[in-house]
Protein backbone atom coordinates (compact mmCIF):
# COMPACT_ATOMS: atom_id res chain seq x y z
CA UNK A 1 0.00 0.00 0.00
CA UNK A 2 1.47 2.93 -0.88
CA UNK A 3 1.66 6.33 0.62
CA UNK A 4 -1.31 8.15 -1.25
CA UNK A 5 -4.17 5.18 -0.36
CA UNK A 6 -2.98 5.30 3.04
CA UNK A 7 -3.68 8.99 3.14
CA UNK A 8 -6.86 8.73 1.33
CA UNK A 9 -8.39 5.45 3.29
CA UNK A 10 -6.62 7.21 6.76
CA UNK A 11 -8.96 10.79 5.45
CA UNK A 12 -12.11 8.63 4.39
CA UNK A 13 -12.56 6.93 7.79
CA UNK A 14 -11.65 10.44 9.92
CA UNK A 15 -14.59 12.05 7.72
CA UNK A 16 -16.87 9.42 8.98
CA UNK A 17 -15.74 9.34 12.16
CA UNK A 18 -15.93 13.45 12.76
CA UNK A 19 -19.55 12.91 10.75
CA UNK A 20 -20.95 10.37 13.00
CA UNK A 21 -20.13 11.95 15.88
CA UNK A 22 -20.56 15.77 15.35
CA UNK A 23 -23.93 14.67 14.35
CA UNK A 24 -24.57 12.33 17.32
CA UNK A 25 -23.52 14.53 20.52
CA UNK A 26 -25.06 17.54 18.89
CA UNK A 27 -28.53 15.81 18.61
CA UNK A 28 -28.22 14.18 22.56
CA UNK A 29 -27.52 17.51 23.48
CA UNK A 30 -30.29 19.46 21.29
CA UNK A 31 -32.98 16.92 22.92
CA UNK A 32 -31.76 17.27 26.66
CA UNK A 33 -31.85 21.05 26.23
CA UNK A 34 -35.86 21.07 24.90
CA UNK A 35 -36.42 18.53 27.36
CA UNK A 36 -35.36 20.91 29.95
CA UNK A 37 -36.31 23.90 28.64
CA UNK A 38 -40.10 22.07 28.45
CA UNK A 39 -40.01 21.30 32.03
CA UNK A 40 -38.64 24.86 32.88
CA UNK A 41 -41.53 26.21 30.91
CA UNK A 42 -43.79 23.94 33.15
CA UNK A 43 -42.48 24.85 36.53
CA UNK A 44 -42.74 28.81 35.38
CA UNK A 45 -44.71 29.52 32.56
CA UNK A 46 -44.31 33.16 33.24
CA UNK A 47 -40.75 32.79 32.64
CA UNK A 48 -41.48 31.17 29.02
CA UNK A 49 -40.14 33.93 26.74
CA UNK A 50 -37.02 34.56 28.40
CA UNK A 51 -36.66 30.77 28.40
CA UNK A 52 -37.28 30.08 24.61
CA UNK A 53 -35.12 33.52 24.05
CA UNK A 54 -32.28 31.13 25.71
CA UNK A 55 -33.29 28.07 24.12
CA UNK A 56 -32.73 29.30 20.96
CA UNK A 57 -29.50 30.73 21.43
CA UNK A 58 -28.28 27.54 23.28
CA UNK A 59 -29.93 25.60 19.80
CA UNK A 60 -28.02 27.63 17.63
CA UNK A 61 -24.77 27.21 19.36
CA UNK A 62 -25.10 23.31 19.65
CA UNK A 63 -25.80 23.13 15.96
CA UNK A 64 -23.21 25.27 14.89
CA UNK A 65 -20.56 22.26 16.52
CA UNK A 66 -22.40 20.05 13.91
CA UNK A 67 -21.84 22.14 11.16
CA UNK A 68 -17.95 22.79 11.98
CA UNK A 69 -17.42 18.64 12.05
CA UNK A 70 -19.50 18.66 8.34
CA UNK A 71 -17.22 21.49 7.07
CA UNK A 72 -13.83 19.36 8.58
CA UNK A 73 -15.26 16.34 6.84
CA UNK A 74 -15.87 17.86 3.63
CA UNK A 75 -12.21 19.48 4.09
CA UNK A 76 -11.10 15.94 4.33
CA UNK A 77 -12.76 14.61 1.50
CA UNK A 78 -12.80 17.15 -1.43
CA UNK A 79 -9.58 19.37 -0.28
CA UNK A 80 -7.69 17.34 1.44
CA UNK A 81 -4.44 19.32 3.13
CA UNK A 82 -2.11 15.93 3.04
CA UNK A 83 -2.34 15.47 -0.74
CA UNK A 84 -0.67 18.17 -0.98
CA UNK A 85 2.86 17.07 0.93
CA UNK A 86 2.26 14.27 -1.12
CA UNK A 87 1.99 15.50 -4.52
CA UNK A 88 4.90 17.86 -3.51
CA UNK A 89 7.42 14.91 -3.11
Amino acid sequence: MDNTSLIAIVSIVTAGITTAIGCMMPALGEGKSVSSALTSIAQQPDAAPTITRTLFVGLAMIESIAIYCFVVSMILIFANPFWNHIIAK
